[in-house]
């Protein structure tokens, strides 16, 4: 293996290499047999050869997830030599290269956040696959833990302005995750930060982001506040006037931070807590398919009663009500205007003796009487009609609901939960319109269901701020036991059936 190591090493185009293979027809074959072997790809991406490593990885694309006796992968040993230009080009052909672990767990990524000199090459890395970002090593360290421990601040802020600004898929839950994200020894990047006294990753921290928790205690019990020097230098005193800002206290006045803490604790109150429960175990039930699908439901249930409410049963009359009101001087000048255009009509009809004029003036008199008329649905004083209103009115309160609660968190669904609000309205105004009910009543109807509409949002964002406060995941598991039942099952998938 070592001769075949060497004679790689002589290879400086892509001739050349070829010619080695007809030599030995196994050649890159061979290599598949070791675990830990310098590849062909291992040798020319040291060296720098491009062409010959492209090459190589459309015959062995394997290779480039091979680590070496020293538990480098090609990328990494193009990383150590400074061969930017090979890393784009690996990069080019397998993205995912970005998460190839190495010695100790390390990625690419990490050994980029280990200097302050590829910056560019730190944010291509977490753009190309923002799944990086999560990656830790054997302690447990994130990106982010690395670059502060090697005083690496342009690299720490450059991550933490990338977090705080990405738009991917998954950008607010690594924001927080990652930013909390715990070390071997229960360290957050603000516990490392605050140490080693680097006000500017400190101040760049706060500046950026608010997801950070300053009451986190490392497994020594300590906070940030706790961490923070005695002396009195310049940078403590503007580090200390910061973590006071954000509210950082001593660990001893911080509530302990546990997984099972909340199950300790009775809840205030029990029907509401039951609810609550209750509708968050429904919800992680609804898959995106079903939810779909129930939203298409609540859709065409609105559409309908709101028709309903524009076209009632029995369908619409002429209101009668006393001659002061506008409506009936409108009606009895539209029905004046009409008979005066049918008299003229006939005298045009005699005087030419046409039909054209006749059917011109009929025409006329048509127009002048489709005016608009105040209307009133028939069986407006009937029973049944009021059992139409009361059951077409239930239905579209429910469906509202129903449309309100599947609508997914954040600002775009708090601005279509608003819109059912004044939906609401223009259903209320619109059954106004064809009943003529009392004003009182129409404002009752009013407060009240826009009472119900708060209270089932109120209750609908303090379920989702309750379980974000408490930690809580999937199921209602605290999202750190979550994250270890999850990795658990990644080891060892016949878990998958065992562990709830």
């Amino acid at each position: 293996m070592g001769d075949r190591i060497e004679r790689m090493k002589t290879v400086g185009n892509i001739d050349e290499f070829y010619k080695l293979i007809k030599k030995d027809l196994k050649y890159l074959e061979s290599f598949d047999e070791f675990q830990f072997v310098d590849t062909p790809l291992h040798t020319v991406a040291m060296a720098g050869n491009i062409p010959v490593a492209m090459e190589i990885m459309r015959l062995k694309p394997s290779f480039a997830r091979k680590p070496n006796q020293d538990g480098f992968s090609p990328i990494d040993l193009a990383l150590q030599k400074g061969h930017s230009e090979m890393v784009h080009q690996l990069l080019h052909v397998d993205q995912d290269l970005v998460r190839v672990r190495g010695k100790e767990n390390m990625t690419p990524l990490h050994h980029v956040a280990k200097r302050n000199d590829q910056l560019d090459l730190l944010i291509e890395f977490i753009s190309i696959c923002p799944d990086s970002i999560a990656d830790v090593t054997t302690q447990n360290e994130t990106a982010l833990h690395i670059a502060l421990k090697n005083d690496n601040i342009e690299s720490f802020k450059a991550l933490v302005g990338w977090l705080a600004s990405n738009w991917s898929q998954n950008a607010l839950d690594y924001e927080r995750k990652i930013l909390n994200w715990k070390d071997e020894k229960g360290n957050t990047v603000l516990h490392i930060a605050v140490s080693k006294e680097q006000t500017e990753a400190v101040r760049h921290l706060f500046a950026w982001s608010s997801e950070f928790d300053v009451k986190i205690k490392n497994k020594d019990g300590k906070t940030a506040w706790d961490i923070l020097p005695k002396q009195t230098t310049i940078g403590n005193s503007e580090m200390r006037k910061m973590l006071i800002r954000v509210g950082a206290s001593k660990g001893s006045s911080t509530t302990t931070d546990s997984s099972y803490a909340h199950y300790l604790r009775p809840p205030k109150c029990r029907r509401l807590e039951k609810i609550r429960t209750k509708y968050a175990r429904q919800m992680t039930t609804i898959s995106d398919s079903k939810r779909n699908a129930l939203l298409v439901v609540a859709t065409l249930l609105l559409t309908v009663t709101y028709q309903a409410a524009l076209s009632p049963p029995g369908g619409l009359k002429p209101d009668k009500d006393s001659c002061d009101d506008p409506r009936d001087k409108s009606s009895q000048n539209i029905n004046s205007d009409q008979a005066n255009a049918s008299s003229e009509a006939n005298a045009s009809s005699e005087a030419n003796g046409s039909s054209q004029a006749r059917a011109s003036s009929q025409a006329k008199a048509s127009s002048q009487a489709s005016t608009s008329i105040s209307t009133t649905a028939n069986l407006v004083n009937k029973e049944p009609f009021s059992v139409f209103l009361f059951a077409n009115s239930v239905t579209f309160l429910i469906s509202n609901s129903v449309t309100v609660l599947l609508i997914p968190d954040g600002y775009i669904g708090w601005m279509l939960s608003g819109t059912q609000a004044f939906l609401w309205a223009c259903y209320i105004v619109s059954f106004w319109a064809i009943t003529d009910y009392p004003w009182r009543w129409i404002i009752l109807v009013s407060i009240g269901t826009a009472l119900y509409l708060v209270l089932l949002q109120a209750f609908s964002v303090w379920t989702r701020i309750r379980s974000r406060l408490h930690g809580l995941g999937l199921r209602g598991l605290p999202i750190r036991l979550q994250e270890r039942i999850m990795s658990m099952k990644k080891k060892n998938p016949s878990l998958e059936a065992k562990v709830v």
